[in-house]
Formats: C-alpha cells, sequence, structure tokens
C-alpha cells in the first residue's frame, strides 16, 4: 500500500486552528501501519465527546465546537479519518473501502481506549461511528446523530445524493473547500476554503475523498450492505440514549432524522431538532447550537 503523507507546512497558520496534534499507528490491514491523526483537548481523564467528521472534511470542522467542550470540562476529541486531514492517505482508490474504514476506526478507538463517549458524528462519520456503537455499544454514554444516515442499500437513495455522487466522480477539479462551502447556508470564507483544501496538496491525495461517495451501500447487493443491517440489528436493541440533529437546508439528509427516532429505543423522548439556516455542514453554520444541545442532552441523560 502506498502512503502520502501531507506536508506539515500546509497546515500553517489555520484560523482558530492551534490545536496540538497527536498520531496513533494503526493496523493498515496488510501488514503495515498507518499515521493516524486527532485531536484531543481538555482533561484527559474526562468524559470524552467524540466527534466525526464525513466526506471531504476533516478535524478542522469542529475547530469552533472542541474549545467549548474542553471549557465545559469534557475532553474533546475529533480524529481525521484515513484518506483525510493530517491522517495518512493511501494513494490508490482500490485501498479504500467501508469495511476497512470501520477497522481503521475501530483500531484507533480501541488504542486511545475512549469510554463514556458522547458520539457526535455526521456524514460518513455516522456511517462508521454508528457501527462502532454496534460493535462496542458498552464504550458509549449517547449518540448525537447529525446529517447522517446508516444505509443498508433496500432503500432506493434521493435525487440530491445521486446528483452529489455524479457530481464527485466528474468534477476535474475536486475542491474540498467549494465542496463544503456549496453544503453551509452561512457560506465560507476564503481562508476557511484554503483550510479545507489544505490537506490535498494535488489530486493525487484526494484518493479516499473521491472513493467515499461510491462507498455508500446504494442498494441491497452492496458488499457492506449485510453488516449495516446487522448493525442496526443491534442498535434497535439498545437503549442508549440518542439524539438527531438535522440542518433544514440539507436535502442530501432530509427525513433521515425521522428513521433514527422511530427505529432507536434510547431515541424516545429526546429533544430532537431540525436546526433552521443549517446545511449539510452544520457544524459551520450552526456549530454553537450543536453545543448547546448537545450539553443539554448531556445534562438531561447523565
Amino acid at each position: 500500500m502506498q502512503i502520502l503523507r501531507t506536508p506539515e507546512h500546509r497546515f500553517d497558520g489555520l484560523k482558530d486552528y492551534a490545536f496540538a496534534p497527536h498520531y496513533v499507528e494503526i493496523d493498515d490491514t496488510e501488514g503495515g501501519h498507518l499515521r493516524l491523526h486527532y485531536v484531543d483537548a481538555g482533561p484527559r481523564d474526562a468524559a470524552p465527546v467524540l466527534m466525526l467528521h464525513g466526506e471531504p472534511t476533516w478535524s478542522y470542522l469542529y475547530r469552533h465546537m472542541v474549545p467549548q467542550f474542553a471549557a465545559a470540562g469534557f475532553r474533546a476529541v475529533a480524529p481525521d479519518l484515513i484518506g483525510f486531514g493530517k491522517s495518512d492517505k493511501p494513494a490508490e482508490r482500490s485501498n479504500y473501502t467501508y469495511a476497512r474504514h470501520v477497522a481503521w476506526m475501530s483500531d484507533w478507538l480501541t488504542r486511545v481506549d475512549l469510554h463514556g463517549i458522547t458520539l457526535i458524528c455526521q456524514d460518513w462519520g455516522g456511517l462508521i461511528g454508528l457501527r462502532l456503537w454496534a460493535a462496542m455499544p458498552d464504550r458509549f454514554a449517547r449518540i448525537v446523530i447529525a446529517n447522517t444516515a446508516l444505509p443498508t442499500g433496500d432503500q432506493p437513495m434521493n435525487d440530491a445524493f445521486r446528483a452529489w455522487r455524479e457530481f464527485s466522480q466528474s468534477v476535474p477539479d475536486f475542491s474540498a473547500g467549494r465542496i463544503v462551502y456549496g453544503g453551509t447556508v452561512s457560506k465560507l470564507t476564503e481562508e476557511e476554503v484554503a483550510a479545507y483544501d489544505a490537506p490535498f496538496p494535488d489530486e493525487t491525495y484526494k484518493a479516499g475523498a473521491r472513493q467515499f461517495p461510491m462507498l455508500v451501500p446504494d442498494g441491497p447487493d452492496n458488499p457492506e450492505a449485510p453488516a449495516n443491517r446487522a448493525a442496526w440489528q443491534v442498535i434497535r436493541t439498545l437503549d442508549t440514549p440518542v439524539l438527531t440533529l438535522f440542518g433544514a437546508e440539507d436535502k442530501v439528509m432530509a427525513g433521515i432524522d425521522r428513521v433514527f427516532q422511530k427505529l432507536c429505543p434510547g431515541a424516545t423522548g429526546q429533544p430532537h431538532a431540525v436546526l433552521p439556516a443549517a446545511g449539510h455542514f452544520l457544524q459551520e453554520d450552526v456549530g454553537d447550537d450543536l453545543v448547546r444541545h448537545t450539553l443539554y442532552f448531556i445534562a438531561r441523560t447523565g
């Protein structure tokens, strides 16, 4: 497996992202290792808030939320998925599979050894994070589900997702910054757009970002459809408290919050919300609201 590593200077001087780097070596599933980066702020012995990003972002997405959770007394942890941010980037698209992403993050989670987790998961952070919850439920205290899904391929994808997937495979210049810009209501500054592009010096670093949209189980015969069905079987038995916080302007994920509210036992009676003026990347649009809702959720389920 050929591995690319973004030069550190690409991350110099990013506004509001002055976090000390933390790294763990994980199993690449081929007998080698990958270096996975994560932000780790706040007291190390405090209850962790684990924030998982998706496509095509990185822990920069949570730059305004991490300090707030740390200031509230929590251990605020935000990893970069393999292929993104400061984490290593396998060079071939074939290196990236859904199963591998779950295995990579499972290895990281057990090595960092977090317990009592409040999980905040968005986009692919949910497709991966919810699998972790199903596999290791004893590690999780509560789940905040934000603009994400756990698809089994048994229901057709909506037009907005199909349009996104087509765009992701055909656009000549896959600019992460411009994609995030397009998925927000409040819009980004040019400096923020550049920060989302920082992990990718050129197209050779974007194999994971390009491949992610193709890994979503979009039919019952998808190789990961059975694993997601099995995860749902477990999730439907768990009483872990679940809160859904979705963006009102997210067309791709519209209505999926109701699936979680119906199927997750721990979602009953929780203060779910659809947040106005929030797009797909609601951390950018309403990050303060996400923190506020999550802290209230922690307090009422503590």
